[in-house]
C-alpha cells in the first residue's frame, strides 16, 4: 500500500492539512484552522498536533513553511510575527511529538513539486498573507530567494507592494495592477519559461494572463509534500 503521508501547509492566515497515499492524492478533505498571531514556535507545534487529530494514521511528515528553513531548522518566519523562530528546530519538535520522521520546505518550494511541469525555468509565486517564490530548473529546486524582502518599487518590498493588507486596503482594481507590474519585474529578473501563480488570493486575479502564465489550485501546498520523500530529489 506504501507510505502515508501527513502534508501541512503553514500559512500567515492558515494551517491545512491532509494526509496523502503513496501516490501523493489526499485520503481525506484537509482541515484548516485560522493561524493564530502572533504564532511563536510553542505554540504553532500545539495548533499542529490539534489540527491533525481527526486525520487519518500516517507514517511520516512533510511540513510547507514560511520562511526560510534549512535541515528542518527555521531560519526566518516573517508572517508569523514572533522573535523566537530564528534557529528553532521545527522538524525535531514535531518529531518528538508524533514519533514519525519530518521534513520541512519553504511552503513555496513545497507548492511548487506539485505543479510544475519538470521543464525549463519554472517559477511559483505565492500570493497570500505575503509573496512567496521559488524557482525550478528541468524539475529541480533551486536554492530558495526570500524576494517578498527585496525592493520593488521604491522603498517597498514585494510582501508591501502585492501582500494581502494592500488587497484589503487598496481594493481589487489597484491591488491587480500591483501585481501586473510586479510579475513583469519579476520576468525580467529571472527570464522564466513558466509561472505558476497560487495562494489564496490568486483567485482574486482579474488581468488577463500571458500563455505561460497558469493560476494553480491552493491545494498544491499540501499536494507537494509527497516529493519530499523522492529520494531522487535534491533539496540542497
Amino acid at each position: 500500500m506504501g507510505a502515508k503521508t501527513l502534508s501541512i501547509d503553514v500559512g500567515g492566515t492558515g494551517l491545512k492539512a491532509s494526509v496523502l497515499d503513496a501516490s501523493g492524492k489526499m485520503t481525506v478533505e484537509r482541515v484548516r484552522v485560522e493561524t493564530p498571531q502572533p504564532c511563536p514556535p510553542d505554540l504553532l507545534v500545539k495548533c499542529l498536533v490539534k489540527l491533525v487529530k481527526t486525520l487519518p494514521s500516517f507514517d511520516r511528515v512533510s511540513v510547507g513553511f514560511p520562511g526560510v528553513v534549512r535541515d528542518g531548522i527555521v531560519l526566518t518566519a516573517p508572517n508569523l510575527n514572533d522573535d523566537k523562530w530564528p534557529h528553532f528546530p521545527l522538524a525535531k519538535a514535531l518529531e518528538k511529538e508524533w514519533r514519525k520522521p519530518v521534513r520541512i520546505l519553504n511552503d513555496a518550494d513545497m507548492q511548487g513539486l506539485a505543479v510544475i511541469s519538470g521543464k525549463g525555468l519554472e517559477m511559483v509565486v505565492t500570493l497570500g498573507t505575503g509573496v512567496g517564490t521559488a524557482l525550478y530548473r528541468d524539475g529541480e529546486l533551486m536554492a530558495h530567494l526570500e524576494l517578498a524582502h527585496h525592493p520593488v518599487v521604491k522603498d517597498k518590498t514585494y510582501n508591501q507592494y502585492i501582500g494581502d493588507a494592500v488587497l484589503k486596503d487598496k481594493g481589487h482594481k489597484k491591488w491587480n495592477k500591483r501585481v501586473l507590474k510586479a510579475l513583469a519585474f519579476l520576468k525580467t529578473l529571472i527570464n522564466y519559461d513558466r509561472i505558476y501563480l497560487g495562494g489564496g488570493n490568486s483567485r482574486d486575479i482579474r488581468f488577463k494572463l500571458e500563455k505561460n502564465m497558469k493560476i494553480v489550485s491552493n491545494e498544491a501546498g499540501i499536494l507537494g509534500g509527497i516529493a519530499l520523500w523522492d529520494e531522487k530529489r535534491k533539496f540542497y
